[in-house]
């Protein structure tokens, strides 16, 4: 009774805090915040300047006072201090002001990071505000956001491609039964294509660019029909302004070293995977969720290399807050299982 009353003067929420994006869901509102985990800081005072999608718009454009960045790298905290700011920020965005107390938080967290990363998070949600914290490892909470049934005696497998994992589970009555990671993901894709306008082109582009690219003509598997865009960006040679034609067969090319090692991690995983759950998956298939799963082709590469059906998931960007959330509003239960 005493924890239902608190539940009443306090927005609860999941957080998903991403190398990339930061997505927050409110017990009873659902998804409320969707910003990038950026932060603008003055490097002259220390002041926080902007946060999130303000924030993004500077990257690359700031004068030299001012610096632009993610205090998250790899899905871990990379910056501390910021990190506890950006928390902090987004928490006091969302959370009711009139609530008499701070909010209880669960976080998803890649299933790799070392106990002292994990209590980083701990250290820095607790900063920022939260009165409760509790982790949840993003592969489950990507399971329970994509509505598999993850308490079922049966083999699922999990591919979660963010900004800086990238994490496959098998998962069966309602635990991880086997899991692997590589910190190779979206970022390391636009890195790629940052590389390749470099050495190919003799062209410098940006980190936004770059995305921008990859989302346009970028694909795991060559496209039937050729695409051409225009990239903008800087002459090495010259140091001045200069506009080339990219083809999307280029950006396929550019691309293939980081999508090879996610390619062999999903294959190492079920190697490793035991039998009975493999016989599974030849029904099942593979759950593809995270912002990286939206390359172009590359469900349809998975599935040629592996041999198993491969499934995106409806609303692959959400499944983590949302399993975040669901795992909220389970809270009190799974207390009283423990």
């Amino acid at each position: 009774m005493f924890n239902f009353l608190l539940g009443l003067f306090s927005n609860d929420m999941g957080i998903d805090l991403g190398t990339s994006t930061t997505l927050v869901y409110v017990k009873g509102q659902g998804i409320v915040l969707w910003e990038p985990s950026v932060v603008a800081i003055n490097k002259n005072t220390g002041d926080i300047l902007a946060v999130g999608t303000e924030a993004k718009k500077m990257i690359g454009k700031t004068p030299a006072h001012i610096t632009a960045f993610r205090p998250m790298r790899d899905g871990v905290i990379a910056d501390f201090e910021i990190t506890e700011k950006m928390i902090r920020h987004f928490i006091k965005k969302v959370h009711n002001q009139r609530s008499l107390l701070h909010p209880r938080v669960v976080i998803g967290v890649p299933s790799c990071i070392t106990e002292v990363e994990r209590r980083a998070v701990r250290d820095a949600s607790e900063q920022a505000g939260a009165r409760e914290i509790h982790l949840i490892d993003e592969p489950m909470a990507a399971a329970i956001g994509a509505e598999v049934p993850v308490q079922d005696p049966a083999g699922n497998m999990v591919v979660d491609i963010g900004g800086g994992t990238t994490e496959v589970a098998i998962i069966s009555l309602g635990g991880m039964v086997l899991s692997r990671s590589v910190r190779v993901a979206g970022d390391e894709v636009d890195e790629a294509i940052i590389s390749y306008f470099k050495k190919e082109r003799n062209l410098l582009i940006g980190e936004r660019t770059a995305e921008e690219t990859k989302i346009r003509i970028g694909s795991a598997l060559p496209k039937k029909e050729e695409k051409t865009i225009e990239v903008k960006g800087r002459d090495l040679a010259t140091g001045l302004p200069k506009t080339v034609k990219v083809s999307s067969g280029e950006m396929h090319e550019a691309i293939k070293s980081p999508i090879k090692i996610i390619l062999n991690l999903i294959k190492d995983t079920l190697e490793d995977t035991p039998a009975e759950l493999s016989a599974d998956l030849v029904d099942r298939g593979i759950i593809l969720v995270g912002g990286g799963a939206l390359l172009s082709g590359l469900p349809e590469l998975l599935s040629k290399e592996t041999g198993l059906p491969v499934n995106l998931a409806p609303d692959p960007l959400t499944c983590v807050v949302l399993g975040a959330g669901t795992y909220l509003e389970e809270l009190e239960k799974i207390k009283q299982r423990k």
